[in-house]
């Protein structure tokens, strides 16, 4: 086999890391995209390797019982939901089989005891925080560059998977639920006629950075702008757009960033309307967060989990329980009735603080938090 050679009616017969599917010819391992165990696929081979080779589906000969229709236009170039070509249920399969592979062959554990998968109820609309990011000129995807349109367009979206500096622009995105969309297409079609120029992260030049946008299930909606300067002071005029467009926002931030990177847990965080705040709900718990804590990304699958750790952990109420990268006190706060005392540690003093207001609101006692780092420095 070399780059360039088309393999015939190989069959698919596994998923590696990545979403990365398996076929074999000859007894040499080929790593394809797109492709569903079960599938017989025609292979083009892109790329040759010491012990590998890499392809792509030239053809589809006969598709796999388990392969399902993404429902995502941006599905394939996107690089998120990778799995979505296939059955939830062959997808919760793999997972496990990953984690199985990951405790025997990589950990060397002797028939490790591995309860199935707990499944999300909820396969769409989810998530509670997406990321998006700005760039002048947006990823064009085959179909774009076959039609005749603007050779550089701004984009607002998710970056290209490797590509720290290109963005695909999305039109609509199944991981939130609305008005994140509304929000976003909403912003991008704002910031264009009112020519606020999007970021080009290479030369550090431009004024849209970055748009995050946080949900709970209990109503609350955090929107965070990030701008790496505030040219001509335009920026207010966008967050008067979204305060009196989107009355459901009940926290509505900003950042000016023009460090080298994103991240924005050093950064200070400015509230232009409503509170700093949202706050999530799990049983009789409320929980707040801030728009720099960390708290799981499915909430109601959050919930499940919490409730199962619980269980596990079997308290009897005379212990006292370490929850380690404890973020917002959550799984402190869920197990402190049934324990002695509940330690936290987290690297972010900014969730360490939420969480101690966590425990103050839920009327909880016997918690302590402490924000320190990896090398053992630590403070209430």
């Amino acid at each position: 086999m070399k780059p360039g050679d088309i393999i015939e009616n190989l069959e698919v017969i596994d998923i590696a890391d990545e979403g990365k599917a398996v076929c074999k010819n000859e007894g040499v391992v080929i790593f394809i995209d797109k492709a569903v165990p079960g599938d017989i696929v025609n292979v083009k081979i892109r790329k040759k390797h010491k012990s590998f080779f890499e392809g792509s589906v030239h053809a589809i000969v006969k598709p796999s019982k388990e392969r399902t229709t993404p429902v995502c236009e941006h599905f394939g170039t996107c690089g998120g939901c990778k799995w979505q070509h296939f059955s939830y249920a062959m997808q919760l399969r793999f997972k496990q089989k990953q984690v199985e592979d990951a405790m025997t062959r990589i950990g060397k554990l002797e028939s490790p005891n591995i309860l199935p998968i707990i499944g999300s109820a909820e396969q769409t609309f989810y998530r509670n925080k997406l990321d998006y990011s700005f760039a002048d000129r947006k990823w064009l995807t085959r179909e774009e560059m076959n039609v005749d349109m603007p050779a550089y367009e701004p984009g607002l979206g998710f970056h290209i998977p490797g590509k720290f500096d290109k963005v695909l622009d999305i039109n609509q995105c199944y991981l939130q639920a609305d008005p994140s969309n509304a929000i976003r297409l909403s912003v991008r079609k704002y910031c264009v006629e009112n020519e606020m120029p999007f970021m080009n992260i290479r030369k550090r030049e431009g004024m849209m950075r970055g748009l995050i946008i946080r949900n709970t299930t209990i109503g609350g909606l955090m929107v965070i702008v990030m701008v790496y300067q505030d040219e001509e002071g335009k920026l207010n005029g966008l967050l008067e757009h979204l305060k009196n467009n989107f009355p459901q926002i009940t926290s509505l931030l900003y950042v000016i960033n023009n460090k080298a990177n994103d991240t924005i847990h050093d950064q200070e965080i400015h509230c232009y309307h409503g509170k700093e705040y949202i706050e999530e709900q799990m049983e009789n718990l409320t929980f707040r967060i801030g728009p720099k804590s960390f708290f799981q990304t499915n909430g109601k699958q959050a919930l499940v989990l919490y409730q199962v750790a619980r269980e596990f952990a079997e308290l009897k109420g005379d212990e006292v329980v370490y929850d380690l990268y404890t973020g917002t006190g959550t799984i402190a706060n869920f197990v402190a009735h049934q324990a002695k005392k509940v330690v936290g540690i987290e690297y972010v003093k900014e969730a360490i603080d939420d969480a101690n207001v966590n425990s103050a609101i839920n009327k909880v006692d016997n918690t302590v938090f402490y924000a320190g780092d990896k090398i053992g420095r630590a403070h209430v």
